[in-house]
């Protein structure tokens, strides 16, 4: 997933620590398996490379954590959508090496993009991609996904009191001994954070303080509107509190999308969901 990830767990003896520690750890690798699109020889590619043809057989991660999306996708309005790869890796060489794309190579890209073009079908686990070269992305969405399994492993192993966190992504479980819940600060500035005591519930955060693309002195977010193809620009940092880390993780790309303005209307769909900002 390219971040670094930290647990925080309690248990009655360091040895259940252990073993709890070590299968989270290993349930977040399968996830990354499963959803990473920087493995050229991973399950999405092989999935990628059949679009425009069959159906295929996907893992029970893959399955359900697309499944996820498109639901979100279409509350959202499609203001997340995980198939907007094609434009994401078009971004990814412009800031590689500081050329934009052109209007064409946008154009391709964006006739790519599209939730509804996804096809699942629960009875076989198979996932079709209808349009040939469609590509997915579970950036906006796989933090949060991934750490509500390690959650759920480290419950497994009675783990209750446990935050899994994932750079700007914390799913949180029980509160440590004592506290009313965790402790986590909303914000970059020290001048405008905000502190959160929270238990069993989730935290994204999203925003272009570590990646963005500047071009002209234009500062443009990697949080891409696949509405556009383009990169927004000028938005708030956006903090979203959600009963899962999927919902929040989703939730904090698509608001980043639609802004305040449109925010509450957004939140109104999805029950226990709350946002504050931090303008930059």
């Amino acid at each position: 997933m390219g971040v670094q990830a930290r647990l925080v767990l309690w248990t009655p003896d360091e040895a259940t620590a252990q073993r709890a520690a070590r299968a989270a750890f290993a349930r977040l690798a399968r996830v990354d398996r499963a959803l990473s699109d920087w493995l050229v020889d991973g399950e999405l590619a092989r999935l990628e490379e059949r679009a425009g043809g069959p159906a295929v057989a996907v893992s029970e991660d893959l399955y359900r954590c697309l499944e996820r999306s498109l639901e979100i996708a279409r509350a959202t309005d499609g203001a997340f959508d995980p198939t907007l790869g094609a434009l994401t890796r078009l971004w990814r060489e412009a800031r590689r090496t500081g050329v934009a794309p052109t209007e064409a190579e946008l154009d391709a890209a964006r006739a790519r993009v599209g939730w509804r073009h996804v096809a699942l079908d629960p009875r076989g686990r198979t996932v079709r991609l209808a349009v040939e070269g469609m590509r997915l992305d579970f950036g906006g969405i796989g933090k949060g996904w991934g750490a509500d399994r390690a959650l759920e492993v480290l419950a497994a192993h009675g783990v209750e009191r446990a935050l899994v966190g994932l750079s700007g992504d914390h799913v949180l479980g029980a509160p440590p001994p004592g506290a009313a819940g965790w402790k986590l600060l909303a914000g970059t500035r020290p001048d405008n954070q905000r502190e959160l005591v929270l238990a069993s519930c989730a935290v994204a955060t999203s925003g272009d303080t570590e990646q963005f693309f500047e071009l002209d002195g234009v500062r443009t977010s990697h949080i891409l509107d696949p509405r556009t193809g383009l990169g927004v620009v000028a938005r708030p940092l956006v903090t979203v509190v959600a009963p899962d880390g999927a919902t929040a993780d989703a939730l904090a790309s698509a608001i980043s999308v639609v802004g305040p303005e449109a925010a509450d209307d957004l939140l109104a769909r999805f029950d226990g969901a709350r946002v504050l900002f931090e303008r930059p």
